[in-house]
């Protein structure tokens, strides 16, 4: 069976995902399927607006293939290179597209599935969403666009989304700027056969709703506001409040060399998503080398003891030096956007 669906219902061009038993995760088969829809359905004037939704029940998309990229790790054939490079490109035409591009984030909404909804024109959560970026607890980034998204949130909650991989309901996700609107679960279908033969923001106007409030305006938030680690252990220190305590917990868990990582590309990233996801690349090959990426996957997902023990130092290297040679020129060729650009290229001539 197709691990990417693809229809036209009307005037709608309709995308699902169907790995329901894997949550729908992302490889590079699949994503490299949704590029060529998209450009297809880019030139092609039956379709005037594109919604994805994501098979099954639980999830729209927990992200992409981790057990792929271990394996990568291990015998360094570049197939994760292979998928990022993919990926990305991915990410950017979501994020160019000249058609209305409708997320349906229903359900869990991780990692990759950020990449795949929140670039898009309008993004909607239901009362069933649960969405972040947990990729810190696996010794890796945010990527996809991540670092540029949750920089250009409100500063102390885009860090916490960050820092901390926590994950978030549908209030939290919108104050985030990952999504725009609520639409309670059961009015999808209603909602998706008006697509059909309307324009998205016609339909969104009569589904559209108000989610119940979630908790980034607390207090307690504002410590991810201090640029220090140790400024941020101690502001949440200071509150007895269980969502606090839990925040706290998270950031001691996450890989540290993944929170220095974190830091940096978060203060370089928000200006330009292209050049934000050059850097991201660059960043995620090089981490293939950063024996905390393994680790952080074995204990989550291959031995699945929930116990990574992490590398503070590696091979007489400083903690600012071991951040620094992320971003450093690859082996490799860089991160281009050909994929996506070549159509356009084709038809203006250029």
């Amino acid at each position: 069976m197709s691990e990417i669906l693809t229809e036209r219902r009307g005037h709608l061009g309709l995308i699902t995902l169907n790995r329901p038993e894997s949550l729908n995760a992302l490889n590079t088969t699949m994503c490299r399927a949704i590029l060529d829809i998209l450009l297809q359905w880019r030139e092609d004037p039956r379709i005037a607006q594109v919604a994805v939704v994501g098979a099954g029940d639980r999830a729209f998309c927990a992200g992409g293939d981790i057990v792929a990229i271990y394996r990568d790790i291990l015998s360094r054939e570049g197939t994760s290179e292979d998928f990022w490079r993919v990926e990305y490109q991915l990410n950017v035409l979501i994020d160019e597209y000249p058609k209305p591009y409708i997320a349906f984030m229903d359900g869990i909404v991780l990692g990759g599935g950020i990449g795949i909804s929140a670039h898009g024109s309008h993004r909607i959560v239901t009362e069933a969403s649960r969405c972040g970026m947990p990729e810190v607890g696996i010794g890796f980034f945010p990527d996809v666009g991540g670092t540029h998204l949750l920089s250009r949130a409100p500063w102390a909650a885009g860090r916490l989304a960050a820092l901390t991989g926590m994950k978030f309901d549908a209030a939290d996700t919108m104050a985030l700027g990952l999504a725009d609107t609520y639409v309670a679960q059961a009015q999808i279908p209603a909602l998706l056969a008006a697509l059909e033969d309307e324009p998205v923001d016609r339909v969104l106007s009569r589904y559209a709703g108000i989610p119940e409030g979630g908790y980034l305006q607390e207090e307690w938030v504002q410590s991810f506001a201090e640029t220090s680690i140790p400024a941020v252990v101690l502001g949440l220190s200071k509150f007895e409040n269980p969502r606090a305590e839990a925040a706290l917990s998270a950031l001691k868990a996450a890989c540290p060399s993944s929170v220095r990582l974190v830091q940096e590309l978060l203060r370089q990233a928000g200006v330009d998503l292209r050049e934000d996801l050059i850097r991201e690349f660059r960043a995620a090959v090089h981490r293939l080398d950063d024996p905390d990426f393994a680790e952080g996957i074995r204990a989550a997902v291959i031995d699945k003891d929930r116990n990574p023990q992490w590398t503070e130092l590696l091979a007489n290297l400083t903690a600012e030096q071991r951040t620094a040679r992320h971003f450093g020129p690859l082996a490799g060729s860089e991160l281009t956007f050909t994929l996506v650009d070549q159509g356009l290229r084709e038809k203006s001539g250029r």
